[in-house]
């Protein structure tokens, strides 16, 4: 085993990598690479999406005959035409950057279903976000030496589908941007809870629960829900983005919801920062990246008490409902906390305090020592 005080070259795959991506795999990897590189390592990351310009820290790969957005099925069927020539081209990338260790961030779209294939001395990590397809996972794990896991929710998962997990690690997603300076201050919060506007930025699947937020607003009478909505490389089936999008504008029209275009990562904290809540109406979160970045900022999040949000939220940055609550729920609790400005401050507070854990180069120690 590697000491982590030894520096090391980590190279992450993720087939739809790109910046702004509005996904938490996406914002994971460059998350974790800055992290790396605050403690004096390398990182690169190999991906076979396109990239919006040159960028030293990026590899495109040229041998995936697919394009993005994209099914899971498409994608697995341009795996296996590309062949061992994907895997070929894999195995140059990280001989040409001197790899010590690569992450196949996804059984599936980190490609790690090539892992075995890949003839090369890295020591071999599954990063295992989601517990997938069987066929894709077990096939990753005979080809990998180690596997992490974002959340103790994702690992109990992964135990009750009949994986032996025992030696799986927990690695959470570090901040992709930690906000400078401190978050919005007592003057400024007293504003926003008093006329903030109730804010959601989501990607656009079905898991994600925005239309049934969208049916519900104006969550808070008197100001306005704003919600952000983005495509993503990947989709449940072809159309399908767009198929929500348009429902999504249909229900937006009706409620009298702003909807808003797709931000840059950098740009997400201080929208956020301008909510007096922020709301993720997901039926599923395996982590939460959203959920961390209101948490950075000093915004409350209102959301169901589903998958690690729980754990990321706790009992005192904002107010869990139980999924079964829905929507209606999550409208109740929203006005609630803001009309207790005692329990509003104090969820303030402890949003900022519990995202200081997630910082990019303490999550990226805890990445070395599980991984070496």
């Amino acid at each position: 085993m590697r000491s982590p005080a030894v520096p090391v070259t980590a190279a992450f795959v993720l087939a739809s990598y790109r910046p702004d991506e509005p996904a938490g795999m996406e914002r994971a990897v460059p998350a974790m690479a800055s992290g790396l590189r605050q403690l004096g390592h390398q990182a690169v990351i190999i991906t076979a999406a396109p990239q919006p310009g040159p960028d030293p820290g990026v590899i495109t790969l040229t041998r995936l005959p697919a394009a993005f957005p994209c099914d899971d099925s498409t994608l697995r069927d341009a795996i296996r035409s590309a062949g061992p020539a994907l895997a070929r081209e894999i195995e140059a990338a990280l001989r040409e950057h001197h790899a010590d260790v690569v992450v196949y961030v996804d059984a599936l779209w980190g490609l790690g279903i090539l892992a075995g294939e890949v003839r090369h001395p890295a020591r071999r990590v599954l990063a295992v976000h989601v517990v997938g397809h069987d066929d894709d996972l077990r096939t990753a794990l005979a080809g990998t030496h180690q596997v992490t896991v974002p959340s103790e929710s994702v690992l109990s998962e992964a135990h009750l589908r009949g994986y032996r997990a025992d030696t799986w690690q927990v690695v959470p997603n570090p901040l992709l941007i930690d906000p400078s300076g401190t978050p919005p201050g007592r003057e400024q919060r007293e504003q926003l809870r008093l006329h903030g506007p109730v804010r959601a930025v989501a990607r656009l699947g079905a898991e994600k629960g925005v239309t049934g937020l969208l049916a519900a607003a104006p969550l808070v009478p008197g100001r306005p829900t704003e919600v952000v909505l983005a495509e993503a490389g990947f989709e449940a089936a072809p159309g399908s983005q767009d198929a929500l999008l348009a429902e999504c504008r249909a229900l937006a029209q009706a409620s009298g919801t702003v909807l808003l275009p797709a931000l840059a990562w950098r740009k997400v904290p201080e929208f956020l920062a301008g909510a007096a809540v922020t709301v993720i109406p997901s039926a599923r979160e395996t982590f939460g990246n959203l959920a961390l970045e209101s948490l950075s900022v000093g915004t409350p999040v209102i959301a169901h008490a589903t998958g690690n949000l729980p754990a990321l939220i706790g009992p005192d940055a904002g107010v869990l409902v139980p999924p079964g609550a829905g929507p209606a729920g999550l409208r109740e609790a929203a006005r609630d906390l803001l009309a207790d400005p005692v329990r509003y401050y104090l969820a303030c507070g402890a949003a900022y305090c519990r995202s200081r854990n997630y910082r990019s180069a303490e999550v990226a120690q805890t990445f070395l020592k599980a991984v070496l």
